[in-house]
């Protein structure tokens, strides 16, 4: 059995209602972005059989409003997204003092 090594990045401070980490741990003032989309399902319909086949839904698609139980199954396949290839995109905001800002 293989062990898996988890990488991490250290972070002060987390907000989960919009998707964005700050680190204020530096002088400079910076964030970062985290997008996150669910692709095709990956549900083994044919595990049970001993294949392999899935249904071929492309993009997870929520069934009801956000923070409703419904949210979290796919319109689409009607699988859990947990079953959807998550996709996590991060994108760094740095905001840098101008040099005219300075003083000189």
């Amino acid at each position: 059995m293989k062990k898996r090594q988890q990488v991490g990045a250290r972070r002060s401070e987390r907000s989960s209602d919009n998707g964005m980490i700050t680190n204020t741990s530096s002088s400079s003032s910076s964030c970062t972005v985290m997008n996150v989309r669910y692709g095709e399902c990956q549900k083994n319909h044919a595990a049970n059989i001993g294949g392999y086949a899935v249904d071929g839904c492309r993009e997870f698609m929520a069934s009801g409003e956000e923070g409703t139980a419904a949210s979290l199954r796919c319109a689409a396949c009607t699988c859990h997204r947990n079953f959807h290839r998550r996709e996590v995109d991060y994108e760094v905001v740095c905001e840098c003092p101008s040099p005219s800002s300075n003083g000189r």
